[in-house]
């Protein structure tokens, strides 16, 4: 018989690693909250060409990566007097990546002229045809936060996002993250000074690797952070003298005053580009230590002005974007596998006889719709056996319902931790429960 096994490039998240998930993003959404952020839920596919728009025609997600919905066409049943509708999944994508589908959402539901400054966040999946290797999946969930607004380009944003970012990170418990910063320059800039890289490399073109000579006409700024020596080498002293305008200058000069005055420490890095055609201005990449090997970035962002236009907003309003996204897993191989919690339950019943499984179930459901969390064994078994799922349940109680017991309408209540062991009336056990629960 076939046997199935999970996607490559996914992977299942068990039962012992839920907890921690769950702890991971309870965590980020209070964080969040707290820099007045809300949550904001997209779908996990959109429209292809939201994508190939937003991203670039250019990027490794577009020509590479993007994973497109495809099926036969189907039609629906027509109604009365109608045609049916044609349904082609080959216009849809899984998303790459969260800003697109944001941006999105922000236009077509008017949240311009809602409000003047739009503070979103979402955590989901994200789906890309990465070849699969540590810290890069093909499904991989990401925390992210966009803020979006009419005039909103405000360095002290860029630094209140880049702060958020940075104290997400230390409160998931990945220590001593590594922020990397850069100015891109405006889009007027980026095109200057595209003009001029393809100008300098053209001098030196047989030097780079073959990506990067691929790269020379797709998207030269990707040429800058490529992690070839041959290619570090020639762009050394480029972008030393990359021509940024005496505004963008300016502003990037505020977003680093901003991140010192609130002390978060960073390194300006002139390689540093991105790799999505979107981001001008300010660009950042947080990278950590521990089992990420090459793959060390945990997360990274930038502001995105243009995106908001490109995508369908008032052309006569300035809008103004910036966001960042955080990789769980990466973080996850960041902090250890150590630091996942065991799954567990307040309370474990066990019937040490087959006619007590009726009571022991009653008990259990009186004590949940009083808010304790109990398991109990359906399959019954012996004493010792019992007592060993308690303890793989993570019990911090066992109740036990025996001979005795049952002829004294009492449950024995065994603390796991001491193992001290005492007799409670039946009608009493949940009031008894909760008081020590609490202590």
């Amino acid at each position: 018989m076939n046997t199935f096994t999970v996607p490559r490039g996914t992977s299942d998240i068990l039962p012992d690693a839920t907890p921690l998930w769950e702890a991971l993003e309870f965590l980020a959404r209070k964080i969040c909250k707290s820099y007045g952020y809300r949550e904001i839920r997209t779908p996990i596919f959109e429209d292809v060409n939201l994508f190939k728009r937003s991203l670039g025609a250019t990027t490794d997600i577009v020509n590479k990566q993007l994973l497109e919905l495809v099926s036969s066409q189907r039609e629906k049943p027509a109604e009365s007097g109608s045609n049916g509708d044609r349904i082609f999944l080959n216009e849809y994508a899984l998303r790459p990546e969260g800003t697109a589908a944001v941006v999105r959402s922000y236009l077509e539901n008017s949240l311009d002229k809602i409000e003047p400054l739009s503070k979103l966040f979402y955590i989901g999946p994200m789906f890309r045809g990465e070849r699969p290797q540590k810290g890069r999946l093909r499904q991989f969930h990401q925390i992210g936060v966009e803020a979006i607004g009419p005039n909103s380009s405000s360095p002290l944003l860029d630094a209140e996002v880049i702060t958020l970012a940075m104290h997400l990170l230390k409160e998931l418990g990945v220590k001593e993250p590594q922020l990397k910063i850069n100015s891109l320059g405006s889009k007027e800039d980026k095109a200057r000074i595209s003009t001029w890289l393809r100008g300098e490399l053209a001098k030196q073109k047989e030097r780079l690797c073959p990506e990067c000579q691929a790269r020379f006409e797709r998207n030269v700024f990707r040429v800058l952070d490529c992690k070839n020596e041959s290619c570090k080498k020639v762009v050394a002293s480029l972008v030393k003298d990359l021509p940024l305008s005496t505004p963008s200058q300016e502003y990037f000069a505020q977003v680093q005053a901003a991140l010192n005055s609130v002390k978060v420490p960073f390194e300006v890095s002139p390689h540093l580009v991105r790799g999505l055609d979107y981001y001008t201005h300010t660009v950042f990449e947080i990278t950590a230590a521990g089992e990420l090997g090459s793959q060390d970035a945990v997360g990274a962002g930038g502001r995105y002005n243009g995106l908001v236009h490109e995508l369908g907003g008032n052309p006569k309003v300035s809008y103004g974007a910036i966001g960042f996204a955080l990789g769980i897993e990466r973080i996850l191989l960041a902090i250890g596998e150590s630091s996942v919690p065991l799954s567990g339950v307040a309370v474990y019943i066990m019937a040490m006889k087959e006619e007590y499984q009726p009571l022991a179930f009653l008990v259990m459901q009186l004590l949940r719709k009083s808010g304790i969390s109990a398991d109990m064994s359906f399959i019954g078994g012996s004493m010792k056996s019992q007592m060993g799922k308690a303890d793989k349940a993570g019990a911090r109680f066992s109740l036990i319902i025996g001979e005795d017991e049952v002829k004294n309408n009492s449950i024995a209540v065994k603390n796991m931790e001491t193992s001290t062991q005492e007799s409670v009336a039946l009608g009493g056990i949940v009031e008894h429960l909760i008081k020590v629960l609490s202590s």
